[in-house]
Order: C-alpha cells, then structure tokens, then sequence
C-alpha cells in the first residue's frame, strides 16, 4: 500500500500561482524553485515506485497494471480506491467481469475495463517475465502497449514509472501536456497522440528536462504536482 497522497501546503503553491495568474508559473527560475521545495518529497514517491521493482512482488506488479488500465479517461485517485476495493474483496487475481466491474465506481468504462484486467490476469506470468527480463525499457513498453489490451503508449510509461522503471520515460497524460505547451515544449496539446507523436513530444520532454536540469520522472511528478497540489501516482 502506498503511503498516503503528498499535499502540497498551500503557501507553498501560492508562491507560484497566484489568484489563478498562471502566468507565474511559467518562467523555468520558478519551477526549479518549486522542484527544490518539493524534491524530497518527489524523492520518496519515486522510492516507493523503486521498491516495487526490487522486491518483484506479484500483487504490487499487478496491482500496478490494473491501475493503469483504469486511468483512461477517469480520475487517478479515484482508479486507485478500486484497485483497494478489488484487493480487500479479494476480486484482484479472481473473480468474474461483472464482480470485478462492481468494484469499480466511478471509473468510466467499468465494464470494458473488468474484461481488460480479466485478460491481463491471463497474461500476467508473461508479462511479468518480461518485465523482470528486460534488456530496454523502450522496447518492454512497445511490447505491453502492443501486446496488453486498454495500454496505450502513455499507460504503459505510467505502468512503468509505477514499478520503478519510469527514469528515461515520460507519462504524457493531460496535466503533462499542458504545462509542456504552457512552457513552449510543444505548441499546442494534441487533440490525439500516436505512437510517433508520443515518441516526438518525449524527446521534447527530454531535452526540457536537461535544459532545466530536472530529471524526467521528477519533472513528471513535479507538473502533476503543480496542477492538481499533491503527489499521487
């Protein structure tokens, strides 16, 4: 179980943002400010993720998966509280579709997400081989993202990240997309993403993040943080 959602204390975000003026949070100076204030805590999310890796736990892994596989279109937070009620009921590794779907409220496209972490059940001894087994984390993610029916390329990085393998890739959910277009990253936020376009709008990323000298899988947290105030998943 992960601890609990990091808040960011309010004085801190006003710093950076004030009365809904984002134009304060878009001078790179300002970000790293708000990283260093917010750098440990990123640091030990971050370590939760690692310690996944480390111990190969069977639960956590697919625990992680499934996460994923929620997170389209639905709210992070509220994808995470149905894989708590699937573990507690015991519905994660058994149970049928509709049982499954019954746990997941407020995610949308219960149904069809309970039928993809059904097949991802049947798939997991080789997914989990191939995770254990990887030799590059570009090509693992191709593979889930290809081969794990609901991953896309954004949800497979985000699975990755998640159990400790996310420090050369980027999760490009909407709240990434935004501040990448807010600091002129990007030119606008696509309407859809390809797999060439992902792979483009990365590469972005990653020469912002050596720019600005904020490691990729941090400044991923540290966006997320400044959008929503806390650090989640």
């Amino acid at each position: 179980m992960y601890a609990r959602p990091v808040l960011i204390h309010r004085r801190i975000m006003n710093s950076y943002v004030k009365a809904g003026n984002i134009e304060q949070s878009l001078k790179e100076k300002e970000l790293r400010s708000l990283y260093t204030a917010l750098k440990p805590d990123i640091e030990e999310r971050l370590g939760e993720f690692e310690n996944i890796w480390k111990t190969k736990n069977n639960t956590k892994l697919f625990s992680e998966l499934c996460f994923c596989l929620l997170t389209p279109q639905s709210k992070a937070k509220t994808c995470w509280k149905a894989i708590v009620v699937l573990k507690k009921r015991g519905l994660l590794f058994e149970g049928a579709v509709s049982q499954v779907a019954g746990c997941l409220t407020g995610v949308r496209f219960k149904n069809n997400k309970a039928r993809y972490i059904i097949k991802a059940r049947q798939q997991f001894s080789e997914i989990k081989s191939k995770i254990i087994n990887h030799r590059s984390v570009f090509e693992l993610r191709n593979w889930l993202a290809n081969n794990i029916c609901g991953l896309g390329y954004k949800e497979a990085s985000h699975c990755l990240r998640n159990v400790g393998l996310g420090a050369e890739i980027a999760i490009l959910d909407r709240h990434i997309l935004k501040n990448l277009e807010l600091f002129d990253v990007i030119k606008e936020v696509p309407t859809s993403i390809s797999k060439r376009k992902y792979l483009e709008i990365e590469k972005k990323m990653k020469v912002f993040s050596l720019k600005i000298k904020i490691p990729i899988a941090h400044l991923d947290l540290l966006m997320w943080a400044k959008e929503t105030g806390e650090i989640f998943k």
